[in-house]
């Protein structure tokens, strides 16, 4: 019945894509990011829906007459090189075979972020797009707080299989990105069943994370809690809600949870951390001795054996930062974080731009709500090898239509309709 299901979806949704591309744009990211194919048992986890779903896009988007050029913003400029110079490190990959084959999958996830920069440009479109991202992910939140609650906390929650979030670890930080999302929707929305639904699934989702059993996770949770308390206006209300759910829920997991978050504080005489601290030092000998890095899929034994301070241990890199140090060298690394900094400096003009000003509320919270979300990546991804994971793109997305219509709206002295096109006053 899911495989059905997903299937009707899936070509239901072709005639839609062929009239408008932008539906093709939020169904790519629904296939890309929720995996849905994954919870099918039959003939639906064999079938190439993301492929169709692209192939339909870019052949909608040829026909279309609506604009459709990549915005030309610092974020994809630096997204575009960054791209660009992976096209450079990969010819000299230490092993040309894996890293091929790395290449032709992040190449696919770039290409369709681009296309999602190009087709998301009203205020319409970019909720639509938040929305099937809290979707994507959320549905992972409730499975797994639902889950969480019925063993008792005892056993973990992992994410679909083969997939960015299919690790514990993963899933807990995606959760960790898409709560500020939520929350986000559950102010901006007129239903209350739609408020009370979001403000659950956001409560599930927390649980799914501490249910995961991850460190960086708990880690990540606490510095966009802290962040997103800091920038409320509702300091007080916030806070004492966090200090009431947050107790409740650490409670409730039992001794064997509380044990391994212990080892936080000893992480020395831990081999999982130490395996990580490992891989990062491979990662950064890797870099001082090849300007342009390994390339992708350096998690091999031969150059462990060269690189690495202990060569038995052998790990991924565990880590967005020294995965782009130890892939694509200093170069690498300084695009990456400077795409990030360009990112939150645009949420930041977002929010600058829009205080004060009721039409861009909109605008203001989702900035707000995805800097919270960075914050959560930044802190968790740290320790997490997703520097490929194509959520925190389609985020960049959101925020660069974002701003794009706060400025159009500043500048022409109009608010914007909720289509995201200028109002005329007379």
């Amino acid at each position: 019945m899911r495989d059905i299901l997903i299937t009707l979806i899936v070509f239901g949704s072709l005639p839609l894509i062929f009239r408008a591309p932008v539906n093709g744009a939020l169904m790519w990211v629904w296939i890309s990011v929720m995996n849905p194919h994954t919870q099918g048992w039959g003939f639906a986890t064999q079938l190439p829906f993301a492929m169709i779903i692209a192939v339909v896009t870019l052949f909608s988007m040829a026909l279309s007459r609506t604009p459709k050029g990549l915005p030309l913003t610092p974020v994809s400029v630096l997204l575009l090189l960054f791209v660009l110079w992976m096209n450079v490190t990969t010819p000299f990959a230490l092993l040309p075979a894996l890293s091929w084959v790395q290449w032709n999958k992040v190449m696919k996830i770039m290409l369709m972020s681009f296309v999602v920069m190009m087709l998301i440009r009203t205020q319409r479109d970019i909720v639509r797009l938040i929305w099937v991202l809290v979707v994507s992910i959320g549905f992972y939140g409730i499975k797994g707080g639902i889950f969480t609650i019925r063993s008792g906390g005892t056993e973990r929650v992992w994410g679909p299989e083969a997939t960015f979030i299919g690790d514990n670890n993963a899933l807990a930080l995606a959760l960790i990105i898409t709560i500020p999302l939520m929350y986000y929707l559950q102010q901006n929305s007129d239903r209350r069943w739609i408020r009370h639904g979001l403000a659950g699934a956001m409560v599930l989702s927390a649980l799914a994370a501490l249910g995961s059993y991850s460190r960086g996770g708990l880690l990540a949770i606490a510095a966009m809690c802290l962040f997103m308390w800091f920038k409320s206006g509702k300091k007080v209300a916030l806070g004492a809600l966090l200090c009431l759910v947050g107790p409740l829920l650490l409670a409730f997991m039992p001794e064997r949870w509380a044990e391994r978050m212990d080892t936080i504080n000893t992480y020395q005489q831990d081999s999982s951390a130490q395996g990580r601290i490992n891989a990062w030092s491979m990662a950064w000998n890797l870099a001082r001795d090849r300007f342009l890095g390994g390339g992708f899929e350096v998690s091999d034994p031969g150059i462990f054996a060269r690189y690495a301070p202990d060569p038995q241990a052998v790990h991924a890199a565990h880590s967005i930062y020294f995965q782009a140090l130890g892939e694509h060298g200093f170069v690498g690394l300084a695009l990456y974080l400077a795409l990030g900094w360009a990112t939150w400096r645009t949420a930041a003009a977002i929010i600058r731009l829009s205080r004060g000003k009721p039409e861009l509320a909109w605008a203001l919270g989702l900035a707000t709500m995805s800097q919270a979300s960075m914050v959560g990546f930044a802190v968790g991804g740290a320790f997490l090898s997703l520097l490929y994971f194509d959520m925190p793109y389609y985020l960049m997305a959101a925020l660069i239509a974002t701003r794009i219509l706060v400025e159009q709206s500043l500048e022409a002295g109009q608010p914007l309709a909720a289509h995201g096109r200028l109002v005329r006053q007379p």
